[in-house]
């Protein structure tokens, strides 16, 4: 193979790469809950709270197509909590929402070969099970689940504070039966490898703590998930973080440790609950802080091919 035939099939490869971010729904949070220490009187005129106090949310997902693989990073939130808990949150979404999202660009759940879990919190996993009567079930029967080894043991026993957070009974059934099959990739340490696309494009990870114990984010050459250390646009300034974040200084720490990642590998941001922009890129201000550039708005359809 010479020089441009080998060039011209590493660019096939590369085109066929596809890059995108999807929905099945939004939901709120409390508006004083995800801004932590800051007043209302800033947050309400980035996030304006409705009468309830709550802010409006994405549950956004990453989905990576390559000629072999369909992979996706985090699940939303599920649809058998039942009425109290959707009123609560204001879950807005149809029945089944993870099938009918990856349905609008032509994919059914078992085409997923890949999970990538930043966290177990429910938001982000709960849309991984589907119930069977009085039990649950993987609703991605053919993926791989990528989860953090550290995280899963801390998700098991978490603290008072943030143990609503964590649907053990629900997750924890669906993860036994997958490591018993082999299919669960361990991740292990502050960062690493996940797995390698097509084209030979390692997908990595880099940890956080602050907001849970070894959350990661997944990144490529070109994107990075933050889920929840920037959960949206709003939270790119270090102070405004959130009161969920169980350690909060570390949240502070690590916001600038990722945000310095960002700029200096020229990576947009997927912000996986921002309502408005599916991401941004990061540049520094006349006073050297980190904002956003160009910001990237969310499609009516809440389906953005990126790449």
């Amino acid at each position: 193979m010479n020089d441009f035939t080998a060039q011209s099939s590493n660019n096939q490869k590369n085109s066929d790469i596809k890059h995108l971010v999807i929905s099945p729904g939004m939901f709120r949070l409390d508006g004083g809950a995800m801004f932590g220490i800051i007043p209302k009187p800033l947050w309400n005129k980035v996030a304006p709270a409705d009468e309830m106090n709550r802010i409006d949310l994405d549950l956004r997902l990453w989905l990576i197509q390559t000629p072999t693989k369909n992979i996706l990073v985090d699940t939303g939130i599920g649809d058998y909590h039942g009425q109290k808990f959707e009123s609560r949150f204001d879950v807005r979404q149809d029945n089944a929402p993870l099938e009918k999202a990856l349905n609008k660009v032509g994919l059914k759940c078992e085409d997923i070969t890949d999970l990538i879990i930043s966290h177990l919190h429910f938001d982000h996993v709960g849309g991984m099970a589907v119930k069977n009567g009085e039990s649950f079930e993987m609703a991605l029967k053919n993926a791989t689940i990528h989860l953090h080894r550290d995280h899963y043991k801390y998700s098991l026993k978490p603290t008072q504070r943030d143990a609503g957070s964590f649907h053990i009974k629900i997750f924890e059934p669906i993860i036994k039966e997958w490591d018993a099959k082999n299919k669960i990739n361990w991740l292990e340490n502050e960062q690493g490898d996940i797995l390698t696309l097509d084209n030979q494009e390692v997908i990595s990870f880099k940890c956080s703590h602050g907001h849970t114990p070894h959350m990661i984010h997944p990144y490529s050459k070109e994107f990075i998930y933050l889920a929840d250390i920037i959960p949206t646009s709003n939270h790119i300034h270090i102070p405004w973080v959130m009161g969920y974040d169980i350690s909060p200084g570390i949240s502070v720490e690590n916001k600038e440790d990722f945000l310095n990642f960002v700029f200096e590998n020229d990576l947009k941001i997927i912000y996986e609950h921002d309502p408005k922009y599916w991401g941004s890129t990061i540049i520094k201000n006349d006073r050297g802080h980190f904002v956003a550039g160009e910001l990237f708005e969310k499609s009516s359809d809440h389906i953005n091919q990126l790449s």
